[in-house]
């Protein structure tokens, strides 16, 4: 049994990123980056609350702090299962398939893991997108001494989010295109909004510098 991602040293788990083995991967990795955002959001969150000097903050503080709590836990189970969506797609290869009745077999068990290996990095994504959501008011009215904390959280949101759809994608161009067009369709869309709600995280953190 594979030691899950969350549970290692982050030496341990760049050596895994950088060995030739197929997992972890991007995805797992917009995962992992996922959880970093939300743990400085956190930060900078508690930063904020309480604090009287940011007394207007405080709202935004609250809402953000209780969403990213819930993706620090969220998002270390993605790591984990984008890896073992990936894996399973890997093993329906590996499906025997020397009659028509294994052919078909195979061929539905491949097109379904891969599937499968799109809707995990997808959850990714809304996750991020979500988060995103929420950090150009935590820049604009959170701890100004931490709005740079706002900015990377933003970035590493944003690579999240871009990276996992990544990962749909190419999922998707690999089965029929009738099985994926929902999980398509959602995907353009975050993707698009993902850039909308980068720059504005950027500019609330460039506008709170200067």
């Amino acid at each position: 049994m594979k030691t899950p991602w969350m549970e290692m040293t982050v030496r341990e788990f760049q050596s895994a990123l950088a060995s030739s083995s197929p997992t972890p991967g991007g995805g797992t990795a917009a995962a992992i980056s996922l959880g970093q955002a939300a743990a400085l959001t956190c930060m900078v969150a508690d930063l904020t609350m309480g604090k009287e000097k940011w007394q207007s903050g405080w709202d935004v503080a609250e809402k953000s702090a209780m969403l990213a709590v819930s993706m620090l836990t969220r998002s270390g189970q993605l790591a984990d299962d984008d890896s073992e969506s990936f894996d399973s797609v890997m093993d329906s290869f590996k499906l025997p398939k020397q009659s028509d009745e294994e052919i078909e077999t195979r061929r539905s068990a491949i097109r379904n893991a891969t599937l499968q290996a799109a809707v995990v990095p997808l959850e990714t994504a809304r996750l991020a997108h979500t988060l995103l959501q929420h950090l150009p008011d935590l820049a604009k009215f959170g701890n100004a001494n931490a709005v740079s904390d706002v900015g990377v959280a933003g970035l590493l949101a944003s690579a999240a989010c871009k990276g996992a759809l990544f990962n749909v994608d190419i999922n998707l161009a690999s089965i029929p295109e009738e099985m994926g067009s929902e999980l398509a369709k959602e995907a353009s869309e975050l993707q698009e909004s993902c850039r909308v709600l980068s720059r504005s995280v950027m500019d609330e953190v460039r506008a709170r510098l200067t």
